[in-house]
């Protein structure tokens, strides 16, 4: 019996882990996403007037950062009593959190998972309410959790966790997120993203008729419509299924001097297009317009079409102009569309052919000589320097203590 419930308790231990470090990581490296969903969350809660940027952004960084964390300490089983405690308040919290969102439906996507993986409210209830049983199961008997890294040498690998996490969501803040699971990333055709199968299934919708006959009013469908003794009052039309939703379904580009719809121009164009992604133009970083404006004079000595595209207001894109002496189109373009196609802003993004070909952050723009041929590391080349800078530490830590630990039993039982 006891073997049974070590087995059970390592077994829950290890799905904890797995799914927090996946789940932590993911929303880590891309903290203006995770911002971006707390903030649809202090909104849905009618709390977005005492959560400011700041608040929000420090947030996101520090819950990604303690839902990687719980995840390494679980699968190292570091500081056991006290990782299965906060584990079991953390998912009794989610837990709580997403029922209110099967219950009300305030947003559709939780974000648990970043972009990275898109789950139903009821999915992610369902999710939670399985790793909150796993949770009371390491918390009931935490001990039984094996051992990888011995108590004396524990703190390097919490240590070590939380400056990895947090530097990783930091370097994510000044570049742009090593991974990019959005439908905009390098490689990608808005195009072909807009696009609609033919046998892509359709909206289903129901019609109801409220009817009314000797002073009574009456509920009616298609299918059970009375007869001409009832006498019509108001119908009304619900969507019942949802169709098909292409990834790219609000990407729309209209220039502001004359309103002229440029979405179709600047897709179908066979050359490069730049464009400046900026959501909001009053909170912009201006430290950096002078390569901006270096990049637009390029684009303008190689007949380059060069576009500013902003949900931005007259006075703020005036005030930019102030600022930087833009003399660059600005075009109007939604605000979450802007904040999906990068995470920077300013941010500027080369297209070709209708493709994202490039994409920098204003803290990393490219010389003239690198605009036009960007160089992208693969993402087998990103996975490897994050198991060589920290899977890597970890797995030698594990080995040099276990083998510590084994030569220090071998002594002890040689001296018996």
């Amino acid at each position: 019996m006891s073997k049974v419930r070590s087995i059970a308790v390592n077994i829950c231990r290890f799905i904890l882990a797995a799914t927090f470090i996946f789940s932590g990581y993911v929303k880590a490296i891309d903290p203006l996403g995770t911002q971006y969903k707390l903030q649809d969350y202090a909104e849905a809660a009618g709390l977005a007037v005492v959560a400011p940027d700041w608040l929000t952004l420090c947030l996101s960084v520090m819950l990604s950062a303690l839902e990687f964390c719980l995840g390494i300490f679980l699968l190292f089983a570091l500081h056991r009593r006290q990782t299965s405690r906060i584990t079991l308040v953390f998912m009794a919290v989610m837990t709580l959190i997403t029922l209110w969102l099967v219950i009300a439906n305030p947003i559709e996507d939780c974000g648990c998972f970043g972009d990275a993986l898109k789950l139903t409210n009821g999915q992610t209830f369902a999710k939670n309410i399985v790793l909150l049983l796993c949770a009371l199961v390491v918390a009931w008997q935490p001990l039984r959790m094996v051992r990888f890294i011995s108590e004396p040498n524990q703190w390097i690998g919490v240590n070590y966790s939380i400056i990895f996490i947090v530097l990783s969501s930091l370097w994510s803040l000044y570049t742009l997120p090593p991974f990019d699971f959005r439908p905009y990333h390098v490689g990608a055709s808005i195009r072909e993203g807009m696009e609609i199968p033919d046998d892509a299934p359709q909206p289903k919708f129901e019609t109801t008729f409220i009817m009314e006959k000797n002073g009574q009013q009456q509920e009616f469908s298609l299918e059970n419509y009375p007869d001409s003794t009832w006498t019509f009052v108001d119908s009304k039309t619900v969507e019942i299924e949802k169709g098909y939703v292409p990834p790219i379904h609000d990407f729309s580009v209209v220039l502001m001097a004359d309103q002229q719809d440029l979405t179709d121009q600047i897709l179908s164009n066979p050359g490069h297009t730049l464009l400046l992604i900026a959501p909001h133009l009053q909170k912009a970083d201006d430290t950096n317009f002078g390569e901006i404006n270096q990049i637009h004079d390029y684009a303008v000595e190689h007949d380059i079409p060069f576009y500013c595209l902003t949900a931005s207001t007259d006075k703020a894109i005036a005030r930019w102009v102030d600022l930087t002496g833009a003399e660059y189109p600005f075009c109007t373009t939604d605000e979450t569309t802007l904040k999906t196609i990068i995470r920077s802003n300013p941010g500027l993004v080369l297209l070709h052919d209708g493709a994202v070909a490039g994409k920098w952050s204003h803290n990393q723009l490219p010389t003239t000589e690198e605009l036009l041929s960007p160089s992208e590391i693969s993402t087998t080349n990103k996975i490897i320097a994050i198991l060589l800078w920290f899977a890597l530490p970890l797995l030698l830590l594990t080995l040099a203590d276990r083998t510590w630990a084994w030569t220090k039993w071998l002594r002890k039982s040689r001296k018996t």
